[in-house]
């Protein structure tokens, strides 16, 4: 897997290589360490052609702020061999803006972008970007979250890690990242014998279920005694539900696709869930 990241501001990625950066740190530094994952970080300002560097211009019919203009983006782009999204195989290779107005980025869809060979990030700025660069450049917009940033940086550093650590040899175990939060569709298929879903993480759509290590006690707070009393049967059930409460009272809205069982249901009524209301 190789990124490519457009931004003005290089210098915020560093060098996984050179053991500096965002990425030289755990379990993704050892993707780009190993060469499974590849970083190369493009500095916008690089294809502007006046002194001042210029990648920003005001928007035509007025407004508040800049927009970057769409020049130095074409040029960066072309110059990494990519030409129009219509010439462009996207089951190998993507061009993905960071942008407010994007789509919400999820764990399916870094799955989706995990099974590429090639992303190119372009980090946003300003206002946004010159809206031609979606039209004749860009495979998707995404956007990590309901809420703006001052720049794309940090969605594009979010994409990264979340789709390094999904690819092969990452995690050391090709089951580490089926089974935990918004882990899609996995419940049913590894369901035991008794119908409960094993016991690693809460899979299925759901958050993944409360965690407790020792000391037994801490500070007047217990660990859970179904935990501890050594039937994985018990240990299961209870860590199914603790992963439907937190689900509820967290994230209600997951439960809209989540595959759930009868006793899911039951469970999740008794908290006051409703089927078929889905607002947060």
């Amino acid at each position: 897997m190789r990124f490519e990241l457009i931004t003005i501001f290089p210098e915020f990625f560093g060098s996984p290589a050179d053991g500096k950066g965002l990425f030289a740190f755990g379990v993704v530094s050892r993707a780009f360490r190993e060469g499974t994952a590849e970083l190369a970080v493009h500095d916008l300002r690089a294809f502007t052609h006046d002194r001042h560097r210029t990648v920003d211009d005001r928007p035509f019919g007025g407004g508040e702020g800049m927009v970057l203009k769409p020049g130095p983006i074409a040029e960066c782009l072309e110059s990494l061999g990519l030409g129009a999204k219509n010439e462009r195989d996207t089951s190998r290779e993507r061009v993905v803006l960071l942008s407010a107005q994007g789509r919400r980025f999820t764990q399916a869809k870094a799955r989706e972008l995990a099974g590429l060979d090639r992303i190119v990030l372009i980090s946003g700025r300003y206002e946004g970007v010159d809206e031609r660069v979606v039209e004749m450049f860009c495979d998707e917009e995404l956007a990590i979250g309901d809420y703006v940033l001052s720049g794309g940086e940090l969605g594009a550093a979010v994409i990264v890690d979340a789709v390094t650590r999904l690819l092969p040899g990452v995690l050391g175990h090709a089951d580490s990242s089926r089974f935990e939060s918004f882990g899609e569709g996995d419940a049913g298929e590894h369901k035991t014998e008794d119908g409960v879903p094993r016991s690693t993480h809460g899979a299925g759509g759901i958050l993944d279920y409360p965690h407790y290590t020792r000391p037994a006690e801490f500070r007047g707070l217990e660990v859970p005694a179904p935990l501890q009393n050594g039937d994985h049967l018990v240990i299961r059930k209870y860590r199914r539900e603790a992963a439907l409460t937190k689900t509820f009272s967290n994230r209600p809205d997951l439960l809209k696709n989540a595959e759930l069982s009868k006793d899911d249901r039951k469970h999740l009524e008794s908290l006051g869930w409703n089927e078929f209301a889905f607002d947060e």
